[in-house]
């Protein structure tokens, strides 16, 4: 995968109405199903009373393998709300992404070419309503060192701006680091090259 994406800063809302029909849009920066499923489930639970909850989303692929998506029309017609949802994302080319387009039926069917073009226009107001980041893709890297060689190692991280997203203390110091996929073969050249530290990776 590249070494850098495009994904959401935060949470944002759109809206379209057509024929007495509202659709209701939010998108989200997500990371994992879990967090998809949690985002559906909070939407679904406070519009309780809409009769569609359509969505798509995009996950960054991990390593050595594809990114994963999932489009759904949930009851409309085959293909009229979760692809034009994700055909937004896909626009924007965006990774890490869920939009949920929720809807109250007006009472006037739309036909399929309105429906796609109702989802599609929700979608794109929520992305326009957002703005877009570029975020690097990070490998975790996992060194042991003796205390003697802390700032050799606090230099390093300092100077590559690593994230420690664990650290233990014992008769050695453990840290687990957050490195830029394009600086891990030099992060490991590095590390390995301090007197008493062990790349664990």
């Amino acid at each position: 995968m590249e070494n850098s994406y495009c994904t959401l800063s935060d949470s944002s809302e759109g809206s379209y109405r057509e024929k007495g029909s509202k659709f209701y849009a939010f998108a989200y920066p997500v990371v994992s199903e879990e967090e998809v499923q949690a985002r559906l489930d909070e939407l679904r639970k406070k519009f309780y009373d809409a009769r569609h909850h359509c969505y798509a989303f995009i996950l960054k692929p991990q390593e050595g393998q594809e990114e994963t998506y999932r489009a759904s029309d949930d009851g409309e017609p085959s293909h009229t709300a979760g692809n034009p949802i994700l055909g937004q994302i896909r626009s924007h080319q965006l990774l890490d992404v869920l939009i949920v387009v929720v809807r109250y039926f007006g009472g006037t069917k739309l036909g399929v070419p309105g429906l796609i073009q109702a989802y599609k226009t929700a979608a794109a107001d929520a992305i326009a309503n957002n703005s877009i980041t570029k975020k690097y893709v990070e490998q975790s890297i996992t060194i042991e060192f003796e205390y003697a060689a802390t700032a050799g190692v606090t230099r390093i991280i300092d100077q590559y701006s690593l994230t420690i997203l664990e650290q233990a203390f014992g008769e050695t110091c453990q840290y687990q680091l957050s490195v830029r996929l394009r600086d891990y073969p030099n992060m490991l050249s590095l590390l390995s090259d301090l007197e008493q530290v062990t790349v664990k990776h």
